[in-house]
């Protein structure tokens, strides 16, 4: 926990200086190359990768294959990170994790001080090697990786996939990534390997051509999914637009059984029916007299929280609604702001208790004002912001909790405990 964890820094580089692939490729080499002869599903994508890697798994372990997921952020725990079957790593795993990793590591701290070459390795790289050692110690049949951030860079980007996944593209890291959707489009496509086949859910014209044209001179297969595809399918996933993320997750799993693998069409109603991921337009129920329905979401950009705000009327017949929010100095606040603020009766800017990225909750409440939302105020503490929320919703009201996946990750326990 002490290495450079850029989750939770201020300002995050993304550069070949500090991200570089060959460190990633040495401690893989050290552990012995955990990643050799996995069966690989690469995701990457602006929004959606999360909830699609958790659909292509569960439709995995429906159809009897042992599946792996490596995912980040961790909203409680960090063994959440690593689950088989939709069960995350035990603490025992995790204390193994850690033995195993620590020689290869210490090993290169040493190097890196002699040599300055490639420095020693930062908390993601650890926990993606970690996350390649416990599913090929575990012999998982197969292997869902979530890319970090972006796709070139990104430490997960160092394994030859069966297949790559590109679930959407919209802003989002525009300082890291590009300003441009087609800019954005470019580095998710850097995880396109030389004839690896592509699933993509991409729509827009910019960031679709750049996508087609890495395709075409890596000499990949290119398979467009369009949401209508998920048409007829349920999922256990809230809101309209997993239906575009199921689709992908289909197209994902037509190519695998183009390869060969055993994955029925029943085992795909029931995988994507039983996948659950927390946090993505989580509803907790309203508990009568004692609390109001609560939606938490980790909604982060544009939009993200434009998906929230569509999914919100079909949840419950809410009689005011209540916004709990923080963003990130990094994301496109006013965005987020502009998709959340009108559709409010009152909104709590807040803060994060463990992480300085967040905008100030005055600035923030300022901009929520500005965007339409009439009875706004600011409360540092989330904790504290929750419980104004819960003071000042009606019973038949909903409270939503959402701008940032830190804040879902902070108050979730909380909702959870009063559930």
């Amino acid at each position: 926990m002490g290495r450079i964890n850029y989750e939770r820094v201020a300002v995050v580089p993304y550069n070949e200086r500090q991200l570089k692939l060959d460190r990633m490729r040495q401690l893989l080499t050290r552990l012995g190359s955990p990643d050799a002869g996995q069966k690989i599903i690469h995701v990457a994508g602006t929004k959606g990768k999360g909830s699609t890697a958790a659909m292509i798994a569960s439709v995995l372990t429906a159809a009897g294959l042992k599946s792996g997921v490596y995912s980040s952020p961790h909203l409680e725990r960090i063994e959440e990170r690593w689950s088989i079957d939709g069960v995350p790593a035990s603490g025992e795993d995790l204390v193994g994790l850690v033995n195993r990793m620590k020689p290869a590591v210490l090993a290169m701290d040493d190097a890196g001080a002699e040599s300055d070459a490639l420095g020693p390795p930062t908390f993601f790289e650890i926990t993606t090697a970690m996350a390649l050692v416990h599913f090929a110690d575990q012999q998982c049949d197969a292997v869902v990786l979530e890319v970090g951030l972006g796709g070139r860079l990104d430490s997960t980007n160092v394994c030859l996939p069966a297949v790559s996944v590109i679930t959407s593209i919209s802003y989002d890291h525009t300082r890291q990534l590009g300003e441009t959707l087609a800019e954005i489009a470019r580095e998710k496509a850097g995880i396109i390997k030389p004839g690896v086949p592509v699933v993509s859910g991409v729509r827009d014209a910019e960031p679709r051509a750049v996508i087609r044209s890495v395709a075409r001179e890596r000499g990949c297969r290119l398979i467009e999914n369009h949401p209508d595809e998920a048409n007829g399918w349920e999922t256990g996933l809230r809101g309209g637009h997993q239906r575009a993320n199921a689709a992908v997750a289909l197209g994902v799993i037509a190519e695998l059984r183009g390869q060969g693998w055993a994955v029925s069409d029943e085992a795909c109603r029931e995988g994507l029916r039983g996948a659950r991921l927390p946090a993505r337009v989580e509803l907790f129920k309203a508990i009568p007299g004692v609390r109001p329905a609560v939606v938490v979401d980790s909604a982060h950009n544009g939009a993200s929280a434009r998906a929230l705000v569509e999914s919100l009327p079909g949840l419950v017949g809410q009689r005011g609604a209540t916004l709990v929010c923080a963003i990130s100095r990094d994301k496109k606040v006013e965005q987020i702001v502009a998709a959340l603020a009108p559709r409010f009766t009152r909104a709590i800017a807040t803060s994060y208790l463990e992480n300085p990225r967040a905008v100030s909750p005055r600035r923030l409440a300022g901009l929520l004002r500005d965007a339409g939302c009439g009875d706004v105020a600011a409360v540092d503490d989330p904790n504290e912001a929750l419980q104004a929320a819960f003071d000042s919703t009606p019973g038949d009201g909903l409270i939503a909790i959402t701008g940032s996946f830190f804040l879902a990750a902070e108050l979730r326990p909380l909702v959870v405990a009063s559930d």
